[in-house]
């Protein structure tokens, strides 16, 4: 076993002030040629980087680096098998994309920019891998040339791996240069926006109106302009911001706002759909329509809705991990926005019944919605934190057979950590609820409308923010709750804990220097909480599948390593479909001696990691399959 011993991993180097992310920043400011380009560069709090250089390698983990920051070459889709067929889901999204060719180009099957090995090589990849082939090696690159083979037969394909064949492939291309028509010394007209903002145009998004931070003048409808990203930069209260103030004019100058962080970080080129003047005064609606995209992958936001759903191959496969069988009950616990929950209803072909928690109220109303689309009926919704999922088995009468109770709609019960909770349970959803609900909400917006005509800027302002930051806790969009009790221990035959977590592994990521070890750390440590709780409720004999969004190995490996030290009923199952790579082994020691324990040889096969900079070009995640054994002892 290689052990991983970082004496001296986490050098205290200077304060957090003096990490940033951005491009490039010691490249000469005069070449066009290198100002209007894509080139970003993350940059770590220097202690994240070296302990994830310790865990990874240094040269590894600058690949993974690099991956980070672009897109992945394809989009997949998930086809809601009950509805549609993954063959008619295909001919009705090439005559779709036929429709927007000129925005997507012709991305045909010799599209050297397009294909997903033209983009591994670009990233310094290769398809053989260059270590010694043992059996699972092989197994691995068998897997990834299968995959590689379903991505580059077609612009749109099957997946060809068994089990799989309902998931499809949407490939896309880039990074692609782009002139955004800088001439004799005269700057384009300049668009910049925020930088999450960004990374959705990099997903194939347009350009919308609060993403918008600064615009050059004397932007008209219909010009064409160049669109950068402003990255978050340290601030003077030792915090991250962009620095701009909303609705600066940009002039083209040096003196411009991060006139030089900006070099490199040019994302495409649109054209106005607003005035400069109408977007700084509207709150909604599009501002750019993103013709000239660097990284090119169709928009599928609204697309044959009910029929499919975008998400990472990664995601579904931990659906597949869990293994729902028909009429079995089903937790998951931290459901939101419903992917993995709609997923693992249509692996149970809609028979059985699953529960979804979330704790916070609009997105239970949002899981409801997603499964209305997809027709599925035996998903049941609740608003529930998921530190406090299990309730004390002494609560109801009746605990064998009831997993919560109603008692005059609306009971306080005391859950396993001696906090009072109180869980919504959402009512039944169907479209025409939602649509009578949608209705409500109008008939009261026109009523409120009717009495106050005059909108202060004060409101303007608070919209705007709402708008970027979403809705807080007292800003639910509405929708009927019934209260009830929470869950009993051993009442569920599968509980899938997709945890929150650093979501180290979402791409494509522009910015990552707010984390800090202790912050990794303190995700850590909610997860084991999270974890406590779904043990609790997973019956002897049942299955607890756990996985996150980062590449961060103390939320993965070290949670199974607290896991099957703490619970020692508990043993890593194997998993199918096996795609992504083996997990991380041995430990690491930080320089105030502690210590962090990884998994044990033996055990690395039987976890999913899935590394940005492999050949899959998947985003990064991490999958654990839990076998619940006998609790007696």
């Amino acid at each position: 076993m290689k052990k991983l011993k970082a004496r001296n991993l986490l050098r205290a180097l200077g304060s957090r002030r003096s990490f940033f992310t951005g491009s490039n920043l010691h490249r000469p400011m005069d070449d066009a040629s290198e100002r209007y380009t894509f080139e970003p560069v993350v940059r770590w709090n220097t202690q994240v980087e070296d302990y994830f250089a310790g865990a990874y390698g240094r040269h590894h983990f600058a690949r993974i680096s690099k991956a980070l920051v672009r897109p992945s070459c394809y989009s997949c889709i998930r086809v809601n098998k009950l509805k549609s067929s993954a063959d008619a889901v295909i001919e009705k999204l090439l005559a779709i994309l036929k429709e927007n060719e000129a925005e997507y180009g012709n991305l045909s099957k010799n599209d050297s920019n397009g294909s997903s090995d033209s983009n591994m090589k670009k990233n310094g990849l290769s398809i053989k891998t260059s270590r010694s082939q043992s059996s699972d090696e092989t197994v691995e690159e068998d897997v990834t040339n299968v995959l590689k083979e379903s991505i580059q037969s077609g612009l749109i394909s099957k997946c060809q791996l068994p089990g799989l064949d309902y998931v499809l492939f949407v490939r896309g291309s880039g990074p692609h240069a782009i002139d955004y028509g800088y001439t004799d010394g005269k700057p384009p007209k300049e668009v910049i926006v925020s930088r999450k903002c960004a990374e959705a145009v990099l997903r194939g998004a347009q350009v919308y109106v609060p993403g918008v931070l600064a615009c050059s003048a004397h932007v008209e409808k219909g010009d064409a302009v160049a669109v950068s990203v402003a990255i978050e930069q340290p601030s003077a209260d030792g915090g991250w911001a962009t620095g701009i103030t909303r609705g600066i004019v940009l002039q083209g100058l040096k003196s411009d706002p991060y006139y030089s962080e900006r070099t490199g970080l040019y994302i495409g080129q649109g054209k106005a759909i607003l005035s400069r003047a109408g977007i700084f005064r509207v709150s909604s609606g599009v501002a750019v329509d993103m013709c000239n995209r660097v990284f090119k992958l169709p928009s599928l936001h609204k697309v044959l809705e009910g029929e499919i759903f975008l998400q990472n191959l990664p995601s579904i496969v931990a659906a597949h991990a869990l293994d729902p069988q028909k009429g079995e009950r089903i937790l998951d616990m931290c459901a939101a926005p419903g992917g993995k929950t709609t997923a693992i209803a249509i692996l149970m072909n809609d028979e059985g019944e699953i529960v979804a928690a979330d704790r916070s109220h609009n997105k239970v109303l949002d899981i409801q919605k997603l499964a209305a689309e997809m027709g599925l009926s035996c998903i049941t919704t609740y608003k529930l934190d998921a530190l406090k999922s299990c309730r004390l088995g002494n609560e109801c009468s009746d605990t064998t057979n009831l997993s919560y109770c109603k008692e005059n709609n609306d009971v306080t019960i005391q859950s396993s950590n001696s906090m009072e909770l109180r869980v919504e349970k959402t009512a039944p959803v169907t479209s025409e609820g939602l649509n009578a609900d949608k209705a409500s909400e109008i008939s009261v917006s026109n009523e409120k409308a009717n009495e106050r005509t005059y909108t202060s800027k004060a409101d303007i302002r608070k919209n705007m923010r709402r708008m970027r930051n979403g809705p807080g806790r007292n800003q639910s969009t509405g929708g009927r709750v019934e209260k009830s009790q929470g869950f009993a221990p051993n009442s569920f035959d599968r509980v899938l804990l997709d945890a929150p977590c650093s979501a180290l592994g979402l791409r494509p990521r522009l910015f990552a220097g707010e984390e800090t070890i202790e912050s990794l750390r303190n995700h850590g440590t909610y997860q084991r909480r999270m974890l406590d709780q779904a043990v609790q409720l997973v019956r002897p004999g049942g299955v607890l599948v756990y996985s996150t969004c980062t590449i961060n190995p103390g939320e993965n490996e070290a949670l199974v390593r607290y896991a099957l030290d703490t619970y020692k009923f508990l043993s890593l199952a194997p998993q199918h479909p096996r795609i992504g790579g083996p997990g991380l082994v041995g430990r690491i020691e930080f320089p105030n001696g502690y210590i962090e324990e990884w998994l044990k040889p033996g055990e690395e096969e039987l976890v999913q990691r899935f590394d940005p900079s492999s050949p899959l070009d998947t985003i990064g995640f991490f999958i654990a399959k839990f076998a619940v054994g006998s609790k007696d002892a």
